[in-house]
């Protein structure tokens, strides 16, 4: 009789303080395996593990390529890498960004509902933007179980919103209610895999093998969904539009992912860089009339000086404006688009 005994838990800004009261009230014989992505910057040391194994009875380490699943286990993924789940063990590969990240939450989410579906309970815990929320939508589909941080207990609000915004979260409560949470539902049986259409078994499939490193031009991963007027963040290549309920997200050729949040902020990033480099420009323009003109000036040929200096105020102007141009440029958040609207947070738990 199987069991809901496979937890994969998403965390992003703030997600250290929010594991440490999660995996804290895990019983210290936990009938489940836990998997961990945090977000972290490539080329920092992550002492996830340590802190997670002091916070609570369970065993905690970065998971390598090969390790089997054990229960009563914490397995966290390491720096830069994708973690994936197999049928019995776990797979750490370089694949693609997703959500411009690398780990990713979603990957981790979508291999596991692929594999153990019914088994699986999902969690999407405190931080930026929407990693998870495409993950935890296939959770659901697959027959799992899903967790939502209540984001007014979580220190960045917006991953925790878009997940309630694109999926009907079975328990929306307190991170330090959500320990005790998984270890009942760790004893429950779990239901029947559901049946799905061959198209979404299907491109499930490819997506993981993608996220495995295998190509997604050869995959053809894009039939799946439109092609788009939008280009990836990550390479520039072309994006296609995939649709899963409520949620909208795109893949490029290359098999970068990326939500609509995501692929916003990186426009955001690159309309501001390229502001700058008007301003670097007009900048640079500036001085040159600017030294051009004294050395005008100091020949005595004053027309050219007074041109050199009237073109220099022009660009000084240019560059001024834009600058105003770039104080005006706010990003959008999820906290901004979500604020205004009210959220159905799904059945929720006490807390």
């Amino acid at each position: 009789m199987a069991r809901k005994d496979i937890v994969v838990i998403g965390a992003s800004a703030g997600g250290m303080e929010a594991l440490q009261k999660v995996v804290g009230r895990f019983p210290p014989a936990l009938p489940a395996s836990v998997f961990v992505v945090w977000h972290l910057s490539p080329g920092l040391k992550s002492i996830l593990p340590a802190v997670l194994q002091r916070s609570g009875p369970l065993r905690a380490e970065h998971a390598r390529d090969g390790d089997r699943i054990e229960a009563g286990r914490i397995y966290v993924a390491p720096n830069d890498h994708h973690m994936l789940l197999e049928n019995g063990y776990i797979r750490i590969t370089k694949g693609p960004k997703e959500n411009r990240f690398r780990p990713a939450i979603d990957p981790l989410f979508r291999s596991a509902a692929y594999i153990y579906g019914p088994r699986v309970i999902g969690v999407v815990l405190t931080g930026a933007l929407d990693d998870g929320s495409a993950g935890l939508y296939t959770i659901k589909l697959r027959g799992g179980t899903a967790i939502v941080q209540e984001p007014a207990d979580a220190m960045i609000r917006s991953m925790p919103l878009n997940a309630l915004e694109h999926t009907s979260a079975d328990y929306t409560l307190r991170a330090d209610r959500i320990g005790e949470l998984i270890a009942r539902l760790a004893r429950e049986e779990a239901p029947a895999r559901p049946k799905l259409e061959p198209d979404e078994e299907e491109k499930t499939r490819l997506e993981v093998k993608i996220a495995e490193g295998g190509d997604a031009l050869e995959e053809n991963v894009m039939r799946f969904g439109e092609l788009s007027p939008f280009t990836c963040p990550e390479c520039h290549g072309v994006l296609t539009m995939l649709r899963e309920g409520r949620l909208v997200r795109f893949r490029c050729h290359t098999g970068h992912a990326v939500s609509a949040s995501s692929l916003l902020q990186g426009t955001n990033e690159i309309v501001e860089q390229r502001l700058w480099d008007g301003v670097r420009a007009l900048d640079e323009a500036v001085m040159l009339l600017n030294e051009l003109g004294e050395k005008f000036a100091d020949a005595g040929n004053t027309r050219a000086a007074e041109q050199c200096f009237d073109k220099a105020r022009e660009a000084h102007e240019g560059a001024q404006t834009i600058r105003e141009a770039v104080k005006q440029t706010d990003e959008l958040s999820a906290d901004d688009l979500l604020a205004g609207g009210s959220v159905e947070p799904g059945r929720a738990a006490e807390g």
